[in-house]
């Protein structure tokens, strides 16, 4: 089969399109022929250098496409039907999977990191990270969803406990999480606060639902968010940037306020005066993905159009470089996907 594998860290002339052996199943695999694999900003991070890649590697967390086979401890599917991936790996047996808390597994990764993944034409997975999707959506759409989607319910619904009526700031609203986290708020009928780097970018988030919109590079994120809300803050940050927006997060929020983070895109290293978080009793909380239940709670709603992937652009899996680079400049609203 065809597949993008790195044999070296650095930039995207590292990903090379060729020629690999098909996937080997186990008896409780299913083999997907790889339709769409959207694009993360995990996949910038791997293909630069992360920690447990060994070379070469596949990348690619978001899979959607058809089974070609089925494992013989597998059962309740058919051959050409339509599914996608959960974008993680984990053991299934030790006690936090068993109690439903797969990204606390001690083998947790997600797909395309410490494991291979999806770009390429076909993959073998356990049979139980194997969900059908409706023909609402192509294969474009179903490979959107299930890595940002998960990871923003997870920090909104599971970790900071949303509640209808409550302020929510979204920052980054023009990425996946970002998008993903402005349409769960309103499902819950907050008041939704985001950011995006320019115009367009915010019209298309007020289309999503957002209530207000904040220019990063031209206005004071904490000042404006004061003024939107009468000077009391928000009740939940939904943050995944870093360093360039962590004091403005922290500033933000009201007192007794969440900040829910799961990632670092413009950098890990952040400051915090432990006198501010305990006087004004801020709650600050680490996100990694999802569980098996919440990626299923919220396709739930996917499925039935309360939510809706948001697709930028598509690339030919053998134009994987080119997607990358367009990645990296930001200029997307949406999902970027590769098609084999």
């Amino acid at each position: 089969m065809k597949a993008v594998r790195i044999h070296q860290f650095g930039g995207p002339e590292v990903l090379k399109y060729e020629d690999v052996p098909d996937p080997q199943p186990r008896k409780d695999h299913v083999v997907v022929r790889v339709k769409a694999c959207s694009l993360n900003h995990l996949d910038l991070w791997v293909r630069k250098g992360l920690p447990g890649v060994k070379l070469p590697h596949i990348l690619g967390s978001d899979v959607a496409g058809e089974i070609v086979e089925i494992g013989e401890y597998v059962s309740g599917f058919t051959t050409g039907q339509r599914v996608l991936v959960a974008p993680m790996h984990f053991c299934g047996y030790c006690a936090n999977c068993l109690a439903g808390k797969q990204n606390q597994c001690r083998e947790f990764t997600v797909l395309g990191n410490a494991v291979d993944g999806g770009d390429c034409e076909l993959i073998a997975v356990p049979g139980a990270n194997i969900i059908p999707f409706p023909d609402s959506l192509d294969f474009n759409q179903a490979a959107s969803v299930p890595l940002v989607f998960v990871t923003a319910w997870h920090m909104l619904v599971g970790l900071a406990s949303i509640r209808p009526g409550q302020a929510v700031l979204v920052l980054g609203g023009s990425s996946g999480v970002g998008i993903a986290a402005i349409q769960i708020a309103k499902l819950f009928h907050c008041r939704v606060i985001t950011t995006a780097g320019d115009e367009k970018k915010l019209e298309k988030a007020h289309a999503l639902g957002a209530d207000y919109g904040i220019n990063h590079y031209k206005q004071k994120i904490s000042e404006e968010v004061r003024k939107i809300t009468n000077k009391a803050g928000v009740d939940i940050v939904v943050e995944h940037v870093g360093v360039s927006t962590w004091d403005e997060s922290i500033r933000s929020l009201k007192t007794a306020g969440t900040l829910v983070t799961c990632g670092a895109t413009t950098g890990p290293e952040v400051k915090i005066d432990l006198r501010h978080l305990f006087s004004r009793q801020l709650r600050l909380l680490g996100s990694y993905m999802g569980t098996m239940a919440e990626l299923n709670q919220v396709l739930g709603h996917v499925f039935a159009g309360r939510l809706k992937p948001v697709l930028d652009r598509a690339f030919p899996l053998r134009e994987i470089r080119a997607a990358h680079e367009y990645l990296e400049t930001s200029r997307m609203f949406g999902k970027v996907v590769v098609n084999p």
